[in-house]
């Protein structure tokens, strides 16, 4: 019993030393303390009382070379497409100028894509995706020369192989009107049949080259981001 009640003592002993250094190192509770963070909780209180998150975010500023200008800066792309100082150039400028989000990369990237979808709606007689592409003068246009092939009862089979080249050769800013020249070198295996099925036209074999030069244009002032074709013209 001795042994037993010595060895309780000893251990309680403990038990208060331990229990006091942990309270030197934890600190005494107030009443004060913050409650654990919650990123969900903290989310929806933010969101509650209206602060934008934009509010923490920090913008980096960007890296611009030694001694160059703000706008040498905003005009490094389209200097990049054209010459300084070139009439091409300026209009794309100008275009730049109406609207900040203009690049001629990107735009040439767009009109490639834009391209290939009109010249195979063309060919499949798809007025539906035409219109959302074309202005409508061009549209009409197409939409005229499809009823008049269709009405012959002919049709043309047609595979886009690819783009070779496309550049564009004119820029140019009327009022808010951007207008964008575009040249493209293409490959099409293309050939009309008549109604008794018989090549007229083409060759369903072999891969021509097409040359065209495309003009987009796009209403700076509108929201609406899409280029319609307003002008197209077959290179000799």
């Amino acid at each position: 019993m001795g042994f037993l009640d010595f060895g309780t003592i000893f251990f309680l002993i403990v038990a208060v030393v331990i229990f006091y250094q942990l309270r030197n190192v934890l600190g005494r509770r107030t009443g004060n303390e913050r409650p654990p963070f919650d990123p969900y909780t903290a989310a929806r209180t933010r969101e509650a009382s209206g602060e934008s998150k934009a509010e923490n975010v920090v913008s980096l500023p960007r890296k611009r070379a030694a001694g160059a200008t703000e706008a040498e800066v905003s005009y490094a792309a389209i200097d990049a497409a054209a010459p300084a100082g070139s009439e091409l150039n300026n209009g794309l400028r100008r275009i730049h100028d109406a609207d900040p989000t203009f690049e001629p990369k990107s735009f040439v990237e767009g009109a490639k894509m834009a391209y290939e979808m009109i010249v195979m709606a063309y060919a499949d007689g798809d007025k539906k995706t035409l219109k959302n592409l074309l202005s409508r003068e061009v549209y009409d246009g197409f939409v005229a020369a499809i009823d008049d092939r269709e009405a012959r009862g002919e049709k043309v089979q047609s595979s886009f192989v690819g783009i070779n080249k496309a550049e564009i050769v004119g820029a140019d800013l009327k009022g808010s009107e951007a207008q964008v020249t575009l040249r493209v070198v293409s490959e099409l295996i293309s050939a009309t049949r008549d109604r008794a099925g018989e090549v007229i036209d083409g060759d369903p074999e072999n891969v021509s080259e097409v040359k065209d030069v495309w003009t987009f244009s796009r209403d700076t002032r509108s929201r609406d981001p899409n280029w319609k074709l307003v002008a197209t013209e077959a290179e000799d």
